[in-house]
């Protein structure tokens, strides 16, 4: 038998809604997880929190985690910058939490909180998400984009679930300076673009191609896969569900569905039914959704529910 990781070089996972929900781990995640043979590195959107708290968390659940194991999108727009010219040793606005000052540091670059601090001219502005940032932090960045410096945003997510409820997330404070400034962000480093798999496949030393994939969220997780040539695996235990795969874009298609995280460690071509059984089925469905064939298209997704079914029964 042949594990679906083992087909590829490498594995990318998502955290929230994969392998934790707040502090609690999904069920079979940390023991899938730890079972593999091929290496992986845990993606977030989270710009908040610096790798170190991440895989503190990772490691309180049962895994073996390090610091370089995390790849965050503060990290990845910390790595943009570089990649866009600005020089090592640049001063740039941070806005959001410490994770996002913690990787510009680490990348090279001098962190500020306010223009005021530094006599250099501010080359750019990172905006990431921090339950603190005020009124003044967007201030601060929309005067760093009129005068013509880099505006980078970790991530647009519009929403923040908490605990609480919804809550404006990363996406909604990008939107406030981009109102006031007349102008969209010039690089998006988060989830559903492609940086953020970029930088991972990039740590790992391979290229995109030979990476996996996986998360619980098509218009994140599985279109930021899409957009950076990546196959992806799409688990069932948050977001989104069969019904949403099988109506979803070309942009937000994941190579595989399962129920859960122990699937990375099953044969795709074996069992009954199998990976690949319900991969062809969904596809199936994907090819009559293009053509406009209704009957067709919902014979396929009728066929790839029952799969599902089957095999959340094995």
């Amino acid at each position: 038998m042949s594990a679906l990781a083992d087909r590829y070089a490498a594995v990318v996972c998502d955290l929230d809604g994969v392998v934790y929900r707040g502090p609690t781990a999904v069920p079979h995640a940390v023991q899938s997880l730890g079972s593999l043979a091929v290496p992986v590195v845990y993606a977030t959107n989270n710009a908040s929190r610096p790798p170190a708290a991440v895989a503190g968390h990772l490691t309180e659940l049962g895994l073996s985690v390090t610091d370089a194991d995390v790849v965050t999108s503060s990290q990845a727009a910390a790595w943009l910058l570089g990649r866009d010219g600005v020089a090592s040793g640049s001063a740039v606005l941070a806005v959001g939490g410490p994770g996002v000052a913690d990787a510009l540091a680490e990348a090279g670059f001098v962190a500020v909180r306010r223009v005021a601090e530094t006599e250099h001219e501010v080359a750019a502005v990172v905006q990431g998400y921090g339950p603190d940032v005020t009124a003044a932090d967007l201030a601060e960045a929309a005067y760093v984009v009129e005068a013509g410096g880099l505006w980078v945003a970790t991530n647009t997510d519009a929403t923040l679930p908490t605990d609480r409820g919804v809550a404006p997330g990363n996406g909604s404070l990008v939107a406030a300076v981009a109102r006031a400034v007349g102008a969209d962000p010039g690089v998006v480093a988060g989830k559903p673009h492609p940086p953020l798999y970029l930088l991972a496949a990039e740590r790992l030393r391979v290229t995109p191609d030979r990476v996996l994939a996986v998360g619980d969220r098509l218009d994140t997780d599985i279109e930021g896969a899409v957009g950076a040539g990546t196959d992806s695996l799409l688990v069932l235990t948050g977001v989104d569900d069969l019904d949403a795969v099988l109506v979803a874009p070309p942009e937000r298609r994941p190579t595989f569905v399962a129920p859960d995280l122990r699937w990375l460690l099953d044969d795709p071509g074996a069992g009954e039914p199998s990976l690949d059984e319900l991969a062809a089925a969904v596809r199936e469905a994907h090819d009559a959704l293009d053509a406009d064939d209704a009957t067709p298209a919902e014979d396929a997704r009728e066929r790839a529910r029952g799969l599902l079914r089957r095999m959340a029964a094995r």
